[in-house]
């Protein structure tokens, strides 16, 4: 399954996936999300899916089902808009709350003994590089914290160039 994360008008998302195939989930900005509050109920009092009861609570099941995800998001300072960015603190369970440590740095381990490949495509009028520098620093960070297999990263200055970029893989 392909996953598809993003923060764009529907008529825009609808422009560059058919969601009516069955092997693409999108996750669209529906208005309800609710932001992770770090209360570890996704790890203790139901592994695996968020206590929080909205549209967002399987986050870490929808990944655990991906083959490759693809984020589409608003670069706001070298980062996620703040939808995508809520969203990826959702997923959080698809980690286990358990430790470990790869080159000298703190990771969470994984509760699926499985990966998935991404792609973020960022757009924004003036991105410096500074910003784009950012932005891959974090998209790197995020690809070691949730054992992504392989990562690629774009940057456009419209979304309207995603369309015949964006790739399902």
């Amino acid at each position: 399954m392909n996953v598809v994360i993003h923060d764009l008008p529907k008529e825009q998302i609808n422009n560059i996936f058919d969601s009516t195939k069955k092997d693409i989930q999108i996750i669209s900005d529906n208005g309800n999300i609710k932001n992770c509050i770090g209360c570890f109920g996704c790890w203790v009092k139901s592994p695996g899916e968020c206590i929080i009861h909205d549209s967002y609570n399987n986050m870490g099941a929808i990944f655990s089902k991906a083959k490759h995800v693809i984020i589409i998001s608003k670069c706001c300072y070298g980062g996620y808009s703040p939808f995508v960015k809520t969203v990826l603190d959702r997923s959080i369970s698809y980690l286990l709350p358990f430790f470990k440590t790869i080159d000298n740095e703190t990771h969470h381990k994984q509760r699926y003994k499985k990966s998935f490949s991404l792609s973020v495509y960022f757009y924004g009028e003036y991105i410096s590089p500074q910003e784009m520098e950012t932005a891959k620093e974090l998209v790197k960070a995020n690809s070691l914290n949730f054992y992504i297999s392989a990562y690629k990263i774009y940057f456009f200055r419209h979304p309207l160039e995603l369309i015949n970029e964006v790739k399902i893989l």
